[in-house]
């Protein structure tokens, strides 16, 4: 057995067999990797509230070689989002990060930027505030994985948008100019590219101070989310809450 410790970010757990949990872990050393909690349903000792989705640990686990899973053995809670008041729209929130590590991260691959950028998203994660780190770590995550196209110009001609407003399609990658763009297209406002813009320059504490309804960045994070499920070929079931919510 090989020993690891590393910071993580639990992701999701599953029940198997009488007693024991499957977890799925994005450690900031090796990437997502997969264990078992051997009797983390019977015994509090090892695990305690470590388990829940989006807590930050400090995980403690063991690898044989060429073998898929991994035996995780202990983790000490670092920040837990339970610590906080958690209302539909944060416990969408928690979910929808979740999901999307779960689905865009690769195995065994480390991914220190993602990560950083999670802890971040999670820090500003709070009741009254949720727009914004929700659609700062939608177009980061969209970036960092590869999959956003340029918001400054039209996909198929390359002519910048300046003060026009773009287009995007379900099924279709990129944002388009008003002469090229596809039957049924979605707006994208020019507030919303003008906000793209400024997220890719600025670091998150930066936008925290400011007003975010429900209704900012409202076409912005519709189009990463469709960009999203695209590339992952499945719909994201937590981004279905926020249109519950109108946002």
């Amino acid at each position: 057995m090989i020993p690891h410790q590393s910071e993580a970010i639990v992701l999701r757990t599953w029940p198997v067999r009488e007693a024991d949990l499957l977890v799925s872990l994005f450690t900031r050393d090796t990437g997502k990797v997969r264990g078992v909690a051997k009797a983390a349903l019977r015994s509090r000792k090892r695990f305690g509230g470590a388990l829940e989705p989006m807590t930050y640990v400090r995980a403690a686990y063991s690898e044989k070689p060429r073998e898929e899973l991994v035996q995780m053995d202990q983790f000490e809670v670092l920040a837990s989002p339970l610590l906080q008041s958690v209302d539909y729209l944060r416990a969408a929130t928690l979910a929808f990060y979740a999901e999307v590590l779960e689905n865009v991260l690769p195995d065994h691959d480390p991914q220190d930027t993602l990560f950083r950028l999670t802890l971040a998203a999670l820090e500003q994660t709070r009741v009254d505030a949720c727009w914004m780190p929700l659609t700062y770590f939608s177009l980061w995550t969209t970036r960092l994985i590869g999959w956003l196209p340029e918001t400054d110009r039209c996909t198929d001609c390359g002519v910048r948008f300046a003060d026009d407003v773009a287009y995007f399609h379900v099924l279709t990658d990129g944002l388009s100019c008003v002469r090229h763009k596809k039957p049924n297209s979605s707006v994208l406002s020019r507030d919303s590219l003008a906000l793209a813009q400024r997220i890719l320059r600025e670091p998150i504490h930066a936008l925290a101070e400011e007003a975010w309804t429900r209704q900012r960045a409202q076409d912005l994070r519709r189009f990463l989310v469709r960009t999203l499920e695209r590339h992952i070929e499945r719909r994201l079931n937590s981004a279905a809450a926020f249109a519950r919510l109108g946002g």
